[in-house]
């Protein structure tokens, strides 16, 4: 018997927001703000890392370990977690990724020195690989015209922890510190656990409200033969891997998302170690301050990286798949020059407008590559978005180590950083599709459009097996 395509069956094909009740939605919901809360977690240590590098006399190579190790086991994990989707599902895979990942963002509170900090500070990396199941739910979710929406839609919201967290932390740490009278030692291994808390609590959210795909979840659809079984999708892995396109894109998405990972790491140390304006402050002062800055670079992905996807879609109705390129190389390109300007600013009143900008172009550049991401490979879907999506690791990985050097300050990284984005822009002449490929996904996009008129036919599985 021959069987459909998961991807080809019922999706959605216009994104309803206050809509709840179909599981499209719900899966739209549940994966931003799951990816919400692990993206708060994931970086919630970092604006409060001035006590912590106090508090264990960390060297400037200390930190720069702690930013490295951060970001590094999620290149793994989201290989893994890719090719695992693909298996069991989106549902069953982030129920696991939140409640195990919620571990070590609340053991770290048992940290005394540089070593036992910095294995925790990694093994909660591995909660970074919520991307890629956030980006794999909604892409079997919504149909071709506006799945680069929601797919930037989805992960956006959820990148908006990287900004929550740098202003809410900070104000949790002083609540627990000037309210409750916690000492500053306690009071963020005591903010840090909250984290963790939030997120098994909705690792067990997810499980009851959501489901595989449209029509069910992926064990009763292979059950039913509505779905290949577990055994036809192996080798998908290795496919994805010959494919050049899919490491160019591995590259283009380590110079986008990479760099914010590299932000929000370093943002709010950035601007009090190298800004006046924060030297006569206390330190808690000084951390909800430049915690509040560094929180504008995050907070854009309320809109940034959806109008990455949104100009993604409208490109690829007008010009194709290879418009959803052009597109990615603009935005790319934009970047690199925002960032080498935002590096020569020194004057906090002039740093926060470029931050802003830069800000921008980053996350429209995120939304960018995944508006291009759900077509290089539909059959191995879960392979492809895990490559890419460790590729933002990657690149975060790689700008660490410019920032942990003694030789090279903090500005000068970010400059280093800027001209290396510019470069990378143009790795999207790599990424070309054949005339079929274009066809089909002409195709899909016209039907897709010809039938948002009507009522969305919803699955009639129930959301648990």
């Amino acid at each position: 018997m021959k069987v459909r395509p998961v991807e080809l069956q019922k999706k959605a094909t216009r994104i309803s927001l206050f809509e709840i009740k179909s599981p499209q939605m719900r899966a739209f919901h549940m994966s931003w703000f799951a990816f919400f809360l692990c993206f708060f977690a994931w970086f919630g240590i970092a604006p409060l890392m001035k006590v912590v590098r106090e508090e264990m006399s960390l060297t400037k190579e200390q930190v720069g370990w702690c930013i490295i190790g951060s970001v590094a086991v999620t290149v793994l994990m989201r290989l893994f977690i890719g090719w695992l989707c693909d298996r069991i599902g989106p549902r069953l895979a982030y129920t696991w990724l939140l409640l195990l990942g919620s571990i070590p963002v609340m053991a770290i509170g048992f940290a005394h020195d540089f070593t036992s900090f910095l294995i925790f500070r990694i093994a909660i990396g591995a909660i970074g690989a919520s991307f890629v199941i956030t980006q794999y739910h909604t892409s079997i979710m919504f149909a071709s015209n506006c799945v680069g929406t929601a797919n930037a839609t989805t992960a956006g919201w959820g990148n908006l922890g990287g900004g929550v967290t740098q202003l809410v932390m900070p104000l949790i740490f002083a609540f627990f510190v000037g309210v409750v009278g916690f000492s500053e030692t306690i009071g963020w291994r005591v903010s840090m656990f909250v984290a963790g808390l939030m997120c098994a609590a909705t690792g067990i959210a997810y499980y009851f409200l959501t489901q595989d795909a449209p029509e069910g979840n992926f064990a009763d659809l292979r059950a039913s033969g509505r779905l290949p079984e577990k055994k036809a999708v192996k080798g998908s892995f290795v496919n994805a891997c010959k494919d050049g396109r899919v490491w160019a894109l591995f590259v283009i998405y380590g110079a986008c998302f990479g760099i914010e990972l590299t932000i929000n790491n370093v943002a709010t140390l950035y601007f009090v170690d190298y800004f006046d304006y924060f030297q006569e402050m206390s330190t808690v002062q000084a951390m909800s301050t430049a915690g509040l800055i560094a929180s504008l670079f995050g907070l854009m992905n309320i809109f940034a990286r959806t109008l990455g996807g949104f100009f993604g879609d409208k490109f690829g109705q007008k010009w194709g798949l290879s418009g959803r390129v052009k597109w990615l190389f603009i935005v790319l390109f934009c970047e690199g020059l925002a960032l080498m300007l935002f590096s020569r600013m020194n004057v906090l009143t002039l740093a926060i407008p470029t931050l802003i900008l830069f800000s921008l172009f980053v996350q429209m550049s995120e939304g960018a590559t995944y508006s291009v991401v759900p077509f290089i490979n539909k059959r191995a879907l879960g392979s492809v978005s895990g490559i890419v999506g460790a590729g933002g690791n990657a690149g975060a990985v790689a700008a660490g180590f410019l920032f942990k050097a003694s030789s090279i300050n903090w500005p000068t990284a970010l400059f280093i950083l800027g001209m290396l984005v510019t470069c990378c822009s143009f790795l999207t002449f790599l990424v070309r599709f054949s005339e079929a490929a274009e066809t089909e996904a002409r195709v899909e996009s016209e039907i897709a459009i010809g039938n948002r008129g009507m009522a969305p036919e919803l699955a009639a599985a129930p959301a648990t097996s």
